[in-house]
């Protein structure tokens, strides 16, 4: 039975939430619309889900642009 089934984000995971919202937009605009410097210097997937997992406020952001952008990323895979 599945528990959550109007949560945008079931089943979704942290590093396709990133991967995604990276392959779309960049560093560059994750840099400047989430102002957080595992976007802006020397970013990586991998240091970006460190940072993202340890910081609930800079999660909460990125899990708000990527259900904002969902529609988008889910069409370029």
């Amino acid at each position: 039975m599945d528990h959550q089934p109007y949560n945008p984000l079931h089943g979704i995971t942290l590093k396709t939430m990133v991967s995604q919202l990276v392959a779309h937009f960049g560093y560059d605009y994750l840099g400047k619309t989430i102002k957080i410097r595992c976007f802006t210097d020397n970013p990586s997937i991998n240091s970006s889900l460190k940072f993202l997992r340890k910081t609930p406020w800079a999660r909460a952001k990125v899990e708000a642009l990527y259900i904002q952008h969902k529609n988008q990323l889910s069409t370029e895979e």
